[in-house]
């Protein structure tokens, strides 16, 4: 039986990429694509792939939420980050949210397939370039950490996003249709939680979740 795979990411060229890599395996099967997070969510409800293939960065819900969310779910599909991040703390975060596998752009096509072949068999898969000796190393941060993002509340998430792409926080009140000082206020309490000082902060935070594109 074949292993079915939803690629999302927002990038046609990369997904029809992946889609012809991925073909030639002539034990996976590609049933849909997702161009943003939210989409994404919506096909694996739609189709219950086997594996779900996530870019990290992802327009509307990024890609770590999308773990998150899958998992709230108890969604049965597997998840393979397949991301440009090679960073030690993108790696761990994604294996937090619920990842089974993580493989970085410039990896060969060999390791992408072996990565879904061993995701559908829910085995942990880590790229070559992620040095296979620290996988125990990366394993044990997932579980000893807790993530201060897991205690933000939603519409702490939805300002968390909106600052770091640049609003001030009048403009995330007419946004989110809310009062300049209640944005203000969500603001301040993420920072709080997150450990983070200002606006430089954030930014670096939400590039290394991948919420911020570089």
């Amino acid at each position: 039986m074949s292993i079915t795979v939803v690629i999302a990411d927002n990038h046609l060229v990369v997904r029809r990429g992946l889609r012809s890599l991925l073909e030639s395996d002539a034990d996976i099967c590609v049933v849909g694509e997702a161009a943003d997070g939210r989409e994404a969510l919506e096909k694996v409800a739609e189709l219950r792939p086997d594996v779900l293939i996530l870019d990290l960065v992802m327009p509307g819900v990024p890609g770590l939420d999308v773990l998150r969310q899958l998992t709230q779910r108890g969604d049965a599909t597997r998840v393979v980050v397949f991301s440009m991040h090679a960073g030690e703390s993108h790696v761990v975060e994604a294996l937090r949210g619920g990842a089974i596998g993580y493989v970085v752009k410039d990896a060969s096509a060999s390791e992408l397939s072996e990565a879904v072949h061993q995701a559908a068999e829910n085995r942990r898969f880590l790229s070559s370039a992620l040095s296979e000796s620290r996988l125990g190393e990366y394993a044990s941060r997932v579980s000893d950490s807790p993530d201060p993002y897991d205690a933000l509340t939603a519409r702490e998430r939805e300002v968390l996003q909106l600052a770091a792409h640049g609003m001030t926080n009048p403009e995330i009140g007419r946004k989110l249709a809310i009062s300049r000082r209640t944005a203000e206020t969500h603001r301040a309490n993420l920072l709080r939680k997150l450990g983070l000082k200002g606006q430089k902060d954030l930014i670096r935070y939400a590039l290394r979740r991948g919420i911020l594109d570089l």
